[in-house]
């Protein structure tokens, strides 16, 4: 069994499992909340409806903003309702 592993992630790159959203709260300390939306036929009538999810990711740094686009990634459950952990930031709120 091979122990090399390579890391040929880049910037551009999503880890496995990502998802990307938009940040709606960053109010409790280390944590924040993601909503990512998506768009799923309906099984029943076939018509496309607009779906959300609201996922609670670890921020160990405080880094993201409300409003900014962030991917999470899963890890350890954490709490109750948190087990995932940000990524990255992709694209940051622009102060105002």
């Amino acid at each position: 069994m091979s122990e090399h592993t390579t890391n040929t992630a880049t910037a551009g790159d999503k880890a496995k499992g990502a998802r990307v959203g938009e940040v709606t709260s960053a109010a409790r300390d280390k944590t924040i909340k993601v909503v990512v939306s998506y768009v799923a036929r309906h099984p029943k009538y076939g018509k496309y409806v607009r779906r959300r999810t609201v996922l609670h990711a670890h921020d160990e740094d405080n880094a993201a903003r409300v409003g900014d686009r962030v991917e999470v990634v899963p890890c350890r459950p954490m709490s109750k309702t948190k087990s995932w952990r940000l990524s990255r930031v992709v694209r940051q709120q622009p102060a105002d």
